[in-house]
């Protein structure tokens, strides 16, 4: 693999900035010097993977998106909804602070609003209105992470919901108001 000097450039001074710039700033350091966004995706529920470059100097790729929107797809109902790439680029962002060795796992994506209202009998903080539901949300793990450190780097980010479960061991992302819980 070989870069244009542009190209190094511009890797080389986003890295420089992603290190001593704090996670807000680096939403937008990523937005001007990243050329290719890339995530890796396990479902724990259907045990399907996914690694995809879903943004590269053109913008979102189509194509990417529908692999992505089909992973986090509500797998009881097989419905399929856009999910919002602004959540795909707070998942880059603490990938990119992280360098995790292994894909997020998906615990949860996109839920159809029957699915969300099965999950709210069943289960404790369920929103009746759910970000999830949207296409908004996402709940995740790090194998090898800490999950209260994942929540801390996720609040530092300040570009949406964050949700703490530490009895199930995961993290709520959401591209709503800035909030916690």
């Amino acid at each position: 693999m070989s870069f244009s000097r542009r190209e190094f450039l511009k890797v080389s001074a986003g890295t420089l900035v992603a290190g001593i710039l704090p996670l807000p700033a680096l939403a937008s350091v990523l937005e001007s010097v990243d050329t290719k966004r890339t995530l890796g995706f396990f479902n724990t529920h259907t045990n399907e993977k996914l690694k995809v470059c879903y943004f590269d100097g053109d913008g979102y790729r189509p194509e990417a998106m529908d692999r992505i929107n089909f992973i986090l797809r509500d797998y009881r109902a097989d419905e399929i909804l856009p999910i919002d790439p602004l959540l795909l680029d707070q998942l880059f962002a603490l990938k990119t602070r992280i360098q995790p060795r292994t894909p997020f796992h998906i615990i949860s994506g996109y839920r159809t609003p029957a699915t969300n209202a099965m999950l709210r009998r069943t289960t404790s903080g369920v929103a009746r209105s759910s970000m999830h539901t949207k296409g908004r949300a996402i709940d995740i793990r790090l194998p090898g992470y800490s999950t209260r450190r994942l929540r801390n780097l996720s609040i530092a980010l300040k570009s949406g919901g964050v949700g703490y479960y530490p009895k199930s061991n995961f993290v709520h992302l959401d591209t709503g108001p800035v909030r916690t819980w």
